[in-house]
């Protein structure tokens, strides 16, 4: 297997696979393959684990189905785009050097790596859409690649080293990091100081990356220019009336 990832922006993970040589995602992560490689969806990928597994899986935010990709008899290309601007990370895996990752930032990976919850704990509704704060761990054996937004800050924690963070910004950590969550400090800085009512505390040793381009975030900012649903059907309302009246209107004219 040969892998490369291309672009700045936008970047794409390339992976190259001889011969009965898989990888696998989530369902709906592909973006192109050549023809000899065979798709397989279903629920049990990264390391099996069966209906258990899928479970961890689910309460992790991953997909209920994943899909391999496997080059049957001659090599094959597979290909796996970010969906936002971002990076993509290679992490290797083994005995004692799992991952936590933010529930959108699972990318692909080799067939012996295992998706489960690493962590969960509601923070309110409006906080993060409801669905509270989620981490997937990420453990097994061989490589995975994750997919984090924005511009990418590698902090390198030592023992005891402390580092609170809005959220949204925590990309990926060693297992070997302490992580929880807390209350913003003082009444006012909850109230007035506009960054939310919660901080995330990661503790060295270990290595972060954090994300400046929160998803939740970007799609706050997006969410202030699109359409709002509940103008949608008395727009179509007012443009039917508009329509009919019109239609009346030049028949009485006529008459």
């Amino acid at each position: 297997m040969q892998t490369r990832i291309q672009g700045t922006t936008m970047p794409v993970l390339e992976v190259q696979l001889d011969p009965n040589e898989s990888i696998f995602s989530e369902s709906g992560e592909l973006s192109w393959m050549t023809a000899s490689i065979q798709m397989a969806t279903h629920t049990q990928a990264g390391g099996g684990g069966g209906l258990f597994g899928v479970l961890k899986r689910v309460a992790g935010g991953g997909s209920i189905f994943m899909t391999e990709y496997r080059a049957f008899q001659s090599p094959g290309e597979v290909a796996f785009c970010t969906k936002v601007p971002g990076h993509i990370v290679p992490v290797e895996l083994g005995q004692g050097s799992d991952y936590f990752v933010y529930r959108h930032g699972f990318l692909c990976a080799t067939p012996q790596v295992t998706i489960g919850v690493g962590f969960q704990q509601s923070l309110g509704a409006g906080i993060f859409g409801g669905e509270g704060f989620l981490l997937q761990r990420v453990g097994g054996y061989g490589t995975a690649w994750l997919e984090l937004s924005g511009e990418l800050i590698v902090k390198d924690l030592a023992p005891g080293e402390m580092l609170r963070v809005h959220p949204g910004h925590v990309g990926a950590f060693q297992s070997s990091v302490g992580f929880q969550i807390t209350m913003v400090p003082g009444i006012k800085n909850m109230i007035f100081g506009g960054d939310g009512l919660f901080l995330a505390v990661l503790t060295g040793p270990g290595r972060v990356w954090l994300q400046t381009l929160p998803i939740s975030r970007l799609a706050y900012q997006i969410s202030e220019y699109l359409p709002q649903n509940e103008a949608g059907p008395a727009t179509a309302a007012g443009i039917g009336g508009g329509l009919l009246g019109g239609i009346v209107g030049s028949l009485m004219n006529g008459d």
